[in-house]
This record gives structure tokens, sequence and C-alpha cells, in this order.
């Protein structure tokens, strides 16, 4: 039987990011994934998952050689963020305020996966198993053994599961789940705009729920529609024409013309993994946390998980106490980050008249609130 350090299940962004860094740290790594990223092409159509990666992430992505490899695929930097309810009470956030070049990239998750597993490769001590699939997993006293989908076996001191909101690892682990559903839906569109590529990130709250823009590369968007779950199923039904019609008529003025590329849907979902450690089990990313995409921070806290993980574990064994700091570290800021987008969400969602005031004047206020808004910005981007 095969034996390693660290079994990462999940070969997504996050998975493929610490399977590196572990690599990097000089552990014997397996990575278990069941399908191989579609390699690029610059002629591809853009694909409808993309990410706002923050500049903490991007940095990461650097220092395990993987961002240079994105970089030279497809990447939309963005220098602005504006969110708003009604038009005139604008909170603007510039990355001239905070003297940087860029607030971060609008990337496609498949992109950022395939920079990640192009470093993959330059490592003898990690194994990647893919096609694969963790069917089971037996628990002993100082490693676990996992059995897989093509009959193989593996033995590793500690698995991570990094294999997202249904989690393997998480199952056979026994950890349970906070969760439930936002009843709403998430409706994905890539757009080709009339505008050529911006550099602003925008977004607006309406009762139904927000609705958002993304740049993209050359003349194109995606644009984030949240909604009921019936009212985005009529959506999805329509053609692009009818759809076209659609956005028009219910995004802000800002967008212009739009031709309607590509359209996906899923149900918004919270879920909060009880414990991040048992049965020399890990969890990182969606496998232990999953949040509100209203600000765009899911990977980035994935990262998050990742780097923290490897920063505690680095130069030292892999240890229950190691593993512990890295939920204690983890659990607090995650759960914030969850708690303050429902806050957000559920504050935004309501329409009593003076709610709607207050939030409006305080949206104003943010707009000139000088350190204030800066600092939010920081804890945002990671800085």
């Amino acid at each position: 039987m095969n034996r390693y350090d660290v079994a990462i299940v999940g070969g997504g962004m996050v998975g493929a990011a610490l399977a590196v860094g572990f690599a990097k740290q000089g552990r014997k790594v397996a990575l278990i994934e069941g399908c191989e990223p579609k390699a690029y092409d610059s002629q591809q159509p853009m694909d409808i998952r993309v990410s706002a990666i923050s500049e903490a992430s991007v940095r990461l992505l650097q220092q395990l050689g993987a961002w240079q490899h994105t970089a030279s695929m497809r990447v939309c930097p963005y220098r602005r963020l504006e969110t708003w309810e009604h038009p005139e009470c604008r909170t603007r956030f510039s990355a001239d305020d905070m003297q940087l070049k860029q607030l971060g990239y609008i990337v496609e998750n498949r992109l950022i996966q395939l920079g990640l597993w192009h470093e993959l490769a330059q490592y003898s001590n990690l194994e990647v198993l893919c096609p694969e699939k963790l069917e089971s997993m037996t628990f002993e006293h100082e490693s676990n053994q996992l059995h897989l989908a093509s009959g193989n076996e593996i033995s590793a001191s500690w698995v991570v599961g990094a294999d997202g909101a249904n989690s393997q690892v998480r199952t056979h682990a026994g950890i349970g789940v906070t969760a439930w559903d936002y009843r709403q839906h998430c409706m994905l569109i890539n757009v080709e705009t009339e505008h050529p590529q911006q550099d602003i990130t925008w977004q607006q709250f309406l009762p139904s729920g927000p609705r958002s823009f993304l740049p993209l590369c050359g003349n194109q968007g995606s644009l984030v529609w949240y909604d009921s779950p019936k009212r985005i199923k009529q959506l999805m039904a329509m053609n692009a024409t009818q759809l076209e019609e659609q956005v028009v008529s219910h995004f802000p003025e800002e967008l212009g013309g739009i031709k309607v590329l590509q359209k996906g849907a899923f149900p918004l979902t919270r879920r909060h993994a009880q414990s991040y450690v048992s049965q020399r089990c890990v969890l990182v990313g969606d496998a232990a946390h999953t949040i509100n995409p209203l600000a765009g921070q899911g990977v980035n806290l994935g990262f998050k998980d990742a780097q923290c993980l490897l920063q505690v574990s680095a130069d030292k064994p892999l240890t229950l106490d190691i593993m512990k700091q890295y939920q204690l570290r983890r659990y607090p800021d995650n759960l914030l980050m969850q708690t303050g987008m429902d806050v957000f969400y559920k504050g935004f969602s309501n329409t009593l008249a003076p709610l709607q005031l207050a939030r409006n004047a305080l949206l104003k206020v943010a707009e000139h609130s000088g350190p204030i808004k800066h600092q939010v910005l920081k804890y945002a981007l990671g800085l």
C-alpha cells in the first residue's frame, strides 16, 4: 500500500493549492481528483464560473508559483467597486485610495485551477490520482486508509477534505454541519457588452435580491442575478433574446447594451462544519464552509484556509495540535464573514420604508467614513 504524509481529496482551486504547498514543504502528497481540468485555448468561450480574487489570494498563488501561469491565460483586473440601493446613496472603493494597482482580479475558476495544476508536475513527491474517487475510509491510530473507486488503496497520516460543499471526507469523518437554505437562487449570465473592458465591479441591492456586474476580458462581463427559485426558473427557460430584454429592463443603466452568451443557476445554501478536524481528517474551503456569494469571498476564504494551514504546519510534523491551531484561527474568521454576509443580505431584503431609509443613509455615511471604509476594504482584500 502506498503511504503518504497527506492525501488531499479534491483537486479544485483550494485542494490543488494545498497540494503544491505541502509538496513545497517536502511532504509526500497524494491528490485525488475525479476530473482533470480542460486545457486552455484562447478561442474557448469564457467559463460561467468566475471568482473575484483578492490581492491576498494572488499573493498565495504567487508564492506557490501558479499565478504566472494563470495570468498568462485570461485575467481581468478591477480597480473600483461600487455598491448601492438608491443610485444617489453609493459606497465607492478605489485602488487609488488604498495605493494599490488594483483591488483584485476577476478570473475563471478553471484557469486558477489550471495554473495550480501546472505546478503539480514540478514535484516528484506529489502524486496526482486522476480520474479517481474516494469510496470509503478506515480510521487507524496514526493513519487512515483510503479505499478508492479504482480498487486501489492508499494510506495517509492526514486526509484533507477539499472536496466541496457535499464533502465525502466530512461525511466519512462523521463531522456534522449547520446549514440552511436562503430560499433564493443565483443566476450567472455571461454577456458581451457594448462598453470595452471595464475596471469596475458593482452591485445594486433590490428587495428581490442583489444584481451585480463583474468585468471580464474584452467586451464581456459576468452578471449575477439573485431572485426567488420560481423567478430564476422562468429566466433560465427564456431564449437569449428574451433574457436580454429582461436584463436590460431589470439591471441598472450602467450596464448598457448587452448580448447574452451563456447562463447557469444554482441554489443559495449556507453550510458550516461543526468542526474542521476529526479522525485525522481536516476540512478546507467549501467542505468546511459555504457562504452567500454576495461579496465574492467564497474562494478567497478557501485560500485563507490553505494559507493558514501551510503557515501553522511549516517546518513541523503534522500533529493534532497543529490542526487544532488551524481550526482555532480559521473557524472564527469564517463564521464572522458568514454572519456579516447574512446580516447584510437580510438587511437589504427587507421592504419596510424606515429600514430602507436607514440603510441608504448608512451607505451614504459609509462613503465618507474615511479610515473605517479603508479598514473594511483591507479586511475584505485580506491585507
